[in-house]
């Protein structure tokens, strides 16, 4: 599955870059997320509880980011486990273009690949979900940024 957007970001590139990497940004961003802990610079171990169509499920994972080319760019790599509901895994590559002096274009492009029950729902759920959710974040991260 492959997902990619773009949201404009009313806040200096740097600003929206290390919001992307502050844990408590995240945490409170992101959808159903329980916990969220900055391992090192580079990993992140979370917590998330999310429904998908029938399925409910905690998924316990970590959190590889690749800082090379910050704060214009970065990607991560990510892996979690929701026990008898199944896996996901994936990456995503990030793109940070500063368009004024307080004005940051955000574009992503993602892939997550699901297994066990998760696997058994489709494709068509698992994607509409998956979109509900990045929007839900962006959403809440855009508002959480252009607040700060």
């Amino acid at each position: 599955m492959d997902l990619q957007d773009e949201i404009i970001i009313a806040a200096p590139r740097q600003r929206v870059y290390d919001a992307l990497n502050d844990a408590g940004v995240l945490r409170d961003c992101i959808p159903g997320c329980e916990e969220l802990t900055k391992v090192s610079d580079t990993e992140l171990t979370a917590r998330v509880r999310l429904k998908i169509g029938p399925v409910k499920a905690r998924f316990n994972g970590d959190v590889v980011l690749d800082p090379a080319e910050a704060p214009a760019a970065f990607s991560l790599t990510g892996a979690g486990n929701g026990g008898v509901a199944g896996f996901a895994k994936g990456g995503a590559n990030v793109l940070l273009e500063e368009t004024g002096p307080d004005e940051t274009v955000l574009r992503y492009a993602a892939h997550a690949e699901v297994g066990g029950k998760l696997a058994q729902l489709g494709n068509r759920l698992v994607a509409s979900t998956a979109k509900k959710l990045s929007a839900e974040f962006f959403e809440a991260f855009k508002a959480r940024v252009e607040s700060d």
